[in-house]
């Protein structure tokens, strides 16, 4: 849990968090770029990402700085369940709409008696050499619990969801949630960002983490740092490997063309 506890650490003392997300189910992807980025977004819910997958992309990570937060399918306490099983220091649950599914998402992440959790941590629990009583309490505490507030029910719900007990914060999903408004794939429209400057407002108000995914644009990432935004999620491996080559043949092409010559 290290990596979560320095994560944390750093936004407490007014410092951004920076990742990426990660889609291949390469882990040499993740272990190539933990040098850079404070955490990475592992994506199950909209990758072909296995159970074997995300335990790989792990086990990258162990020894290093990098948080990795998994994105799971839903808040489905079995899937969740697993996947903190194989050592997940962080999870995210998309499409949180109601209280109701925000506390049954926190839950599912917390021992009783603060929650449901089974037990069988095999991973997590360094294959039961740290085993005991204190365990339980540790992983209660520093297992970080994030939903993502991307419907517009979210948003009418919001002060009850931030209000849920042990809930560690939010990401907000401009996406999505300018979809649940009526303005699919205008989520820098006026209305849909008013709608976020208040959900980030709010969350700051009641000391969560507040973050946010998106593209690679950093001055976009900057504008929402200002606005409260305290970790964002730049792109990923497959954008940042596109970016790279893109911008590699263009400047080749550019020298070339200098040179009366053509790719």
């Amino acid at each position: 849990m290290e990596s979560a506890k320095r994560f944390v650490q750093k936004i407490r003392q007014g410092g951004v968090c920076v990742g990426t997300g990660i889609t291949f189910t390469d882990p040499t992807a993740t272990e190539a770029l933990c040098d850079l980025f404070d955490f990475f977004w592992i994506d199950m819910e909209h990758n072909a990402l296995s159970l074997e997958a995300v335990q790989a992309h792990l086990m990258a990570t162990k020894g290093t700085r990098t948080l990795p937060m998994v994105r799971v399918r839903s808040s489905d306490p079995i899937l969740i369940k697993t996947v903190l099983d194989i050592g997940a220091p962080a999870i995210v649950i998309p499409m949180i709409r109601t209280v109701q599914e925000a506390t049954l998402a926190v839950q599912a992440c917390r021992y009783p008696p603060q929650g449901i959790r089974g037990i069988g941590p095999r991973r997590a629990s360094n294959y039961g050499r740290s085993l005991d009583t204190g365990f339980f309490r540790k992983a209660n505490e520093e297992v970080l619990v994030i939903v993502q507030i991307e419907h517009r029910d979210a948003v009418e719900n919001l002060d009850g969801i931030l209000a849920v007990p042990t809930l560690s914060g939010i990401a907000v999903g401009r996406a999505d949630l300018s979809a649940s408004v009526g303005l699919t794939g205008q989520w820098d429209h006026p209305d849909v960002v008013r709608v976020v400057e208040g959900v980030v407002h709010k969350a700051r108000q009641a000391n969560l983490l507040v973050g946010m995914g998106g593209g690679d644009d950093h001055e976009v990432a900057a504008e929402w740092v200002r606005k409260g935004v305290q970790w964002v999620q730049m792109g990923g491996d497959f954008s940042l490997m596109l970016k790279g080559a893109s911008q590699m043949l263009q400047g080749l092409e550019q020298q070339l063309r200098q040179q009366g010559k053509q790719l």
